[in-house]
């Protein structure tokens, strides 16, 4: 039985408003990628909560099956509305700039996944500060200490023995990498690379975005990732520059690994291990949800372009993120490039989560 996280309101489809009209054939197809992640057995990048037996017949009825998506959707699973209102944020895979080697203008190395960072989703570090470590150093002894902070690992780079995997242009460049968790480094021989997320050092993620309005900065209105961007740079991202001090009051920091597989070449792959759709993708708390899991989302977002325009869409939940906490509240993924980037930026809107349960899980 599906144990849900919050006091679920069974919903008709028939008042699912615009469920019909959706591109559902797209949407099982990627509930389709799930599902092959979902009984391959392979290890997810960022474990989520466990799928039910349920979810696992269903996945294998969806590569099994030819009827029709609306069908299908209907036939397996039972739409519940979650308390409103919901929130969402949207993200999207940046293309950057990098080089193999650093040079004047090529300074910020982006760093692989250091040897002794063991990640610890079932049994985190506790400090006595109460503060709650979901990764953590692994001494020769087989105990954990806590890994060092962004601020430790940029001003002792060399001491945590990780390899340089390319080099960026400044702070700023990798902390907006580390935040969205993947990208595709384009080198300056043309080359384009797929830089995949590998773990983090564990520590809390603190949102720089809302310390800058919180400083007085940037005000809330105005908040956007270029704003984002310049603010940090024009406050300095020097060693020591407030700029700088500002971003490594993050103190959460991610390791990343190059990727060329024919998976990563079809799009960034997210915590499920398989890659993300823009638009039909979405990272959700992995405390209360498993992956595969789809989810109808309804609001009014800058989504085709600055015009905010309604939002009505089948997505499914195959990635998530250390700020995406609560049953009601997911990342949409929007895609690659500058104009995602933008668009992305701009959302942070209330929004109506109904979620689609298989039925065979749940006691009626």
């Amino acid at each position: 039985m599906w144990a849900a996280p919050e006091k679920l309101e069974p919903v008709a489809f028939e008042a699912i408003g615009g469920f019909e009209s959706d591109d559902l054939e797209e949407a099982l197809s990627v509930f389709k990628s799930s599902a092959r992640r979902l009984l391959d057995g392979r290890n997810q990048q960022r474990p989520a909560r466990a799928p039910s037996q349920s979810l696992i017949a269903v996945a294998q009825a969806a590569l099994k099956e030819e009827a029709s998506a609306q069908d299908f959707f209907k036939r397996w699973f039972l739409p519940f509305r979650l308390p409103s209102p919901g929130l969402v944020t949207a993200y999207y895979e940046p293309v950057v700039e990098a080089r193999r080697l650093p040079s004047s203008d090529y300074t910020t190395p982006v760093l692989a996944r250091p040897a002794d960072l063991v990640t610890l989703n079932e049994t985190p570090l506790i400090l006595p500060t109460g503060e709650i470590l979901t990764s953590a150093r692994k001494q020769s002894t087989g105990d954990h200490l806590p890994y060092p902070d962004r601020q430790a690992i940029e001003e002792r780079e060399a001491a945590i023995g990780a390899k340089t995997l390319a080099y960026v242009r400044d702070p700023v460049e990798l902390f907006l990498l580390q935040v969205q968790g993947s990208a595709q480094l384009k080198f300056d021989t043309g080359e384009r690379v797929g830089l995949t997320y590998d773990g983090r050092n564990g520590w809390p993620y603190t949102s720089i975005g809302k310390r800058l309005i919180e400083i007085g900065a940037v005000r809330a209105d105005e908040m956007s990732l270029d704003r984002l961007k310049a603010t940090l740079r024009e406050m300095g991202v020097a060693p020591g520059a407030p700029g700088r001090r500002l971003m490594q009051e993050n103190r959460s920091y991610v390791f990343f690994t190059l990727d060329e597989t024919l998976e990563r070449q079809r799009g960034p792959i997210g915590g499920e291990g398989c890659a993300l759709t823009p638009l039909r993708s979405i990272a959700i708390d992995r405390s209360l949800w498993c992956y595969g899991l789809p989810f109808w989302i309804s609001t009014i977002i800058p989504w085709r372009n600055k015009q905010e325009t309604s939002f009505d869409r089948l997505m499914i939940a195959q990635d998530t993120g250390s700020a995406i906490l609560g049953s009601a509240r997911a990342d949409l993924f929007f895609g690659s490039g500058d104009q995602a980037g933008q668009l992305a930026g701009a959302v942070r809107h209330k929004a109506d989560f109904t979620v689609f349960l298989p039925k065979e899980s749940l006691a009626l």
